[in-house]
């Protein structure tokens, strides 16, 4: 008995009709990427950094936080699932599904030794190229985050304090948390 022949995913619809599986699977300008589950630490970082976006845009009723799964189309050939991300929403009617979220204004990758380079070039690239307004870059090993902007070609390094300015207004994160070690 042979096994049925697997067709190749190659747009975000095949993606969306693959059998649910537990994993993380993106399209990233065409290129199928599958990764399996994070790490307990990837997690107990993410807990971290999401309670800390939590608390900075507390007084912001138009900004939502949240984490993946989720699948966000940045494109007509890339779906991606970043780790924590941070979109605007009209609070008045929010989203109900995630083509409504539109193009995050954060989005964050913690870098595990699996996902690194592809963190650090292929998905910044393409968070570049979809006019993400920051993207974070959340080293573990180096107890850093580097922060990208569309128009960087090398990202700002953070290692205790990142201010984020959004309409004028920085919010502030402390990041710098024994728990997330």
């Amino acid at each position: 008995m042979s096994m049925p022949a697997m067709r190749p995913v190659t747009t975000i619809e095949d993606m969306w009709a693959l059998p649910e599986d537990g994993l993380r699977h993106e399209l990233l300008d065409g290129v199928h990427v599958v990764t399996p589950t994070p790490a307990f630490r990837h997690q107990a970082i993410l807990g971290v950094l999401f309670g800390l976006l939590l608390e900075a845009t507390r007084d912001r009723p138009d900004l939502r936080v949240f984490s993946s799964p989720a699948d966000l189309r940045l494109g007509p050939r890339t779906a991606v699932q970043p780790d924590l991300f941070v979109f605007r929403a009209d609070p008045a009617v929010p989203p109900k599904d995630w083509p409504d979220v539109g193009i995050p204004l954060v989005a964050i990758e913690i870098l595990s030794p699996s996902t690194a380079p592809r963190d650090r070039g292929l998905k910044r690239r393409i968070y570049q190229r979809a006019g993400i307004q920051e993207y974070w870059v959340v080293d573990p090993d180096a107890r850093l985050i580097e922060r990208w902007t569309p128009a960087d070609s090398r990202p700002e390094i953070l290692d205790e304090l990142l201010e984020w300015r959004l309409d004028g207004v920085p919010l502030t994160l402390l990041f710098d948390d024994p728990r997330g070690s």
